[in-house]
């Protein structure tokens, strides 16, 4: 009787074993099987802006990757398709900060763009336009899209990747500035432009009103600047109507001086 049960355990393993050697074999061959197919579709996503916007679109992904791979995307086979590869390739595009890609189980291609967030449109001195974005990468103009960010004109110094660290670097305090306003609900919504003259001081130009605000330097007392412009706002120019100065000048000590028209 102890010979039949070992006979039946033995009997047990084998079909264990072999069902299990067979799920593999079926595993493998859906794996080749996937490989062997052409890719079904390519459904590509991009993240829009807070505003909507879309610097890039599906059809530029598709032409980047495309581009890459030197065929068609429906041309390929899934085995043929290096998803890391291809994140590595769209990631270099100056639009993109942040790309995944996807091969599914029917041979699609899923891609996910997530893009660059311009907080600032410059015009430098040498007359160059692009965005900077909230890392201060530099971003170019988009052919699809106009981004609604603060901008700035004038004086400001020709980009540099490494702007953030040098000291005397004006875009390193413009970039301050701009996220300085754009901390503030009151300045986001109220500052358009910021104009860097020849002395490289700041002026703002607010979207009310045809006053211009000259804050100066940016330096440590630039927050207090910003203060005794809000108590201006609050407590005289309510009283008095936007139209009636030409200039506020907050550069002197605890005092704000208007010109009037």
């Amino acid at each position: 009787m102890l010979e039949n049960a070992n006979k039946s355990s033995s009997f047990r393993r084998i079909a264990w074993i072999g069902g299990g050697f067979l799920t593999l074999m079926l595993i493998i061959a859906a794996v080749e099987r996937k490989k062997g197919l052409t890719v079904a579709a390519t459904v590509v996503e991009v993240e829009p802006l807070e505003d909507g916007a879309l610097l890039i679109d599906s059809m530029d992904v598709i032409r980047m990757v495309e581009k890459s791979m030197g065929a068609s995307l429906d041309e390929q086979t899934a085995s043929s398709v290096d998803e890391s590869l291809i994140e590595r390739t769209l990631e270099e595009n100056l639009f993109v900060k942040n790309a995944e890609v996807l091969l599914t189980a029917d041979s699609k291609i899923k891609i996910n763009i997530e893009q660059r967030v311009p907080i600032l449109r410059v015009m430098d001195k040498l007359g160059v336009q692009y965005y900077l974005d909230k890392n201060g990468a530099k971003v170019p103009l988009s052919p699809h899209f106009t981004a609604r960010t603060l901008v700035a004109t004038g004086n400001i110094q020709p980009h540099t990747p490494e702007f953030l660290t040098k000291k005397n670097h004006n875009m390193r305090e413009l970039f301050e500035l701009t996220n300085f306003i754009l901390a503030d609900p009151l300045w986001k919504a109220m500052i358009e432009q910021v104009h860097v003259t020849n002395k490289e001081e700041f002026v703002l130009v607010p979207n009310i009103g045809d006053q211009t605000i000259i804050l100066g330097k940016w330096d440590e007392s630039s927050g207090a600047k910003f203060k005794k412009l809000r108590t201006f706002y609050e407590e005289g120019i309510s009283r008095e109507g936007w139209q009636k100065y030409r200039t506020i000048d907050l550069r002197y000590r605890n005092q704000v001086v208007c010109e009037r028209r």
